[in-house]
């Protein structure tokens, strides 16, 4: 027995096409808004080719996970829609294949990717992730590329500011530059003024020779002096001179370590880190409880002397007092024995310490918090491993039904559904990311809100979509609004090209005639300008079945009128309306419904008012169905 039907072989093929453009273009996607967040550490450095490519090729590694849901997605939408758009879908199912059958390779193909995904992220995205770390850090190292402009100074030389009034690119050379040489100091500054001058770097990249031409430097000559009249300086004047600067521009790769970095550890290196973590928040955490047990105003031994004197001034103002023992001792008491300047002192002494305690306080606060953000970066990114796979599942089962719903291949419609889904899981995956970060939720809701938000409406879609559900046809809702806001259809017969049978005009005369006489007798005995009764219509639900006999009565001679070769005849019949005869009645045919929308009475006010539209439209429309009816039964017995 072959495991795989030629059924299987039909959809991988045409999905796994699909996947190979799609993950192209995902990757290129999330690779584009990563570049924009780092495009300031590559533009103006003189980076080479091959550090470029390097770059690019460690964010792609990172980006894979997050670019692999996005293409899964796409390809589930555009092959589901194809099969939909040419029919073979339907043709699928017409030979008893379920959806479910029609699914199940592509579902097994989504667990293997999802295997793939943990694998990728566990092994492959830690060391490349690494690897970008090191290299961004070198590139935010390399000095900027040489690249002075006109009429503005340029500080991208370290210590210097040049000025360049005008500059000539085919032949290289500057003309009226001022050069302020902070290299000594700010108090020992350099002042160069050249009528032109040549920048040239040297061949190893590691300085700049700038050769002067007709030109003043200003020195001072001691930059300790206090007053600007005192400042001996050195005034010189040149016809050429040469000058090297020290300018690396050299990219030199940096052996900064990150392997501390939650994002650069693997699944045991992040348990790893876990357990080391939560004993240094205990040990600390013990060690700043202990420091708190003692107190933090702690009044140490040095204000001993001021008690012993406040106590010895009042043995001697009152010999009499017994002696007081220092645990008994009243710190107010103690305080208003001092005499003022003693008072001020201790009152600057204990708002000193105040002060040392909040900042100590503070510190200590930023340490824990500092450890227990790292700690929860550490369990959300282990999180982060097991959703950001499983997302490649969701995607595929709210992909493959919307697309076997929507029934729209190509690069239109499923781009833009793929876009807009797409966008609301970055959402809420943001969100459940920073409030699993501050601390807010735990890390593990944090991370699976998005697989929970997300997967209800994954089986809801497939759910719809196997049961050929109209959740997603935009006929049906057309339809459903045009009822709400009461917009019909207008009459369009035209001449038939062929007709077989003639209209009986004799009996249709009659019947017109019988049409209007009960349209005549219901506008006389109903009374449609009335408001309706808020009571009635919603717990006395009865059916107008006077209404309903005259749209049937309507529509059969207007069918059989249709056959009639008289245009004049045709062009009247265009002119019925399209009787509905429930819009004016009870807004629900079951009488449960009604009595809910009668008790929630906002609701049963603005249905009431459409109802008493409705019920002016019908008056409208009966006095219509009188008038013409006449018209069509006196041609009817012309042509009889």
């Amino acid at each position: 027995m072959r495991i795989l039907k030629r059924l299987d072989i039909f959809i991988l093929k045409n999905f796994f096409t699909l996947f190979m453009g799609t993950f192209i273009i995902s990757l290129f996607v999330v690779m584009m808004q990563f570049l924009w967040k780092y495009i300031d550490d590559l533009v103006g450095k003189g980076l080479g080719l091959d550090v470029i490519g390097k770059f690019f090729f460690y964010a792609a590694e990172t980006l894979v996970p997050m670019a692999l849901p996005l293409a899964i997605l796409l390809a589930a939408l555009i092959s589901f829609g194809n099969l939909g758009e040419r029919l073979e879908l339907l043709a699928i199912k017409a030979a008893g294949i379920s959806l479910w059958r029609t699914l199940r390779p592509l579902a097994l193909l989504m667990v293997l990717l999802t295997g793939w995904s943990y694998y990728f992220q566990d092994v492959v995205a830690p060391e490349a992730q690494h690897k970008l770390m090191q290299l961004l850090f070198s590139m935010r190292q390399k000095s900027p590329e040489l690249d002075i402009p006109e009429g503005v100074f340029y500080d991208g030389v370290e210590g210097m500011n040049l000025f360049v009034q005008k500059k000539n690119k085919e032949t290289g050379m500057l003309y009226g530059v001022i050069i302020y040489n902070f290299r000594d100091g700010v108090n020992n500054a350099h002042i160069i003024l050249s009528d032109s001058a040549r920048l040239e770097t040297s061949a190893d990249k590691q300085h700049l020779m700038l050769n002067m031409f007709s030109g003043e430097q200003f020195e001072n000559m001691n930059s300790n002096a206090m007053q600007t009249k005192e400042v001996p300086y050195r005034r010189e004047t040149f016809i050429r001179k040469h000058f090297i600067i020290d300018f690396n521009q050299n990219f030199e790769m940096s052996d900064a370590d990150f392997s501390t970095s939650a994002r650069t550890k693997d699944l045991a290196q992040l348990r790893v880190g876990i357990d080391s973590l939560t004993q240094v928040i205990d040990s600390t955490s013990r060690a700043f409880s202990a420091d708190m047990q003692r107190g933090t105003l702690y009044i140490p031994n040095v204000d001993r002397p001021m008690v012993d004197e406040v106590m010895l001034n009042d043995s001697l103002n009152k010999p009499q007092a017994a002696a007081v023992a220092p645990q008994d001792i009243d710190i107010d008491t103690l305080f208003a024995h001092l005499p003022p300047s003693k008072q001020v002192s201790a009152m600057l002494r204990a708002q000193n310490k105040t002060v040392l305690a909040s900042i100590d306080m503070q510190y200590r606060t930023d340490v824990m918090e500092s450890y227990a953000k790292e700690l929860r970066l550490h369990r959300i990114q282990i999180w982060q491993k097991i959703t950001l796979a499983l997302a490649c599942l969701v995607f595929f089962f709210i992909g493959a039904p919307l697309g076997a719903i929507i029934r729209k291949g190509g690069l239109g419609m499923p781009v833009v559904v793929a876009v807009i889904i797409f966008i609301f899981y970055y959402i809420v995956n943001s969100l459940g990311y920073n409030l699993a970060y501050g601390g807010t939720i735990p890390p593990w809701l944090g991370m699976w809100f998005s697989t929970a938000v997300l997967a209800p409406i994954g089986a809801f879609f497939t759910i719809k979509s196997n049961n050929d559900s109209v959740v997603f046809n935009m006929d049906a809702y057309t339809q459903f609004f045009r009822r709400l806001w009461g917009i019909r259809t207008k009459r369009h017969i035209v001449r038939k090209e062929v007709i077989i049978n003639d209209p009986q005009y004799a009996e249709m005369a009659v019947l017109l005639q019988q049409i209007v006489e009960e349209a005549r007798d219901y506008r006389n005995t109903h009374n449609l300008r009335r408001f309706p009764h808020y009571y009635k219509v919603f717990f006395r639900v009865e059916r107008d079945e006077s209404i309903e006999h005259l749209s049937q009565q309507l529509e059969y001679s207007v069918d059989a009128l249709s056959n009639s070769k008289d245009r004049y005849v045709l062009r009247e019949l265009n002119a019925f309306p399209v009787l509905d005869p429930h819009a004016h009645t009870a807004p629900f045919h079951n009488k449960y419904w009604n009595m809910v929308a009668g008790i929630l009475f906002p609701i049963g006010i603005i249905l009431v008012f459409r109802m008493a539209r409705f019920r002016n439209r019908l008056r409208r429309d009966l006095r219509q169905i009188i008038t013409t009816g006449e018209k069509i039964s006196e041609m009817c017995k012309k042509l009889s």
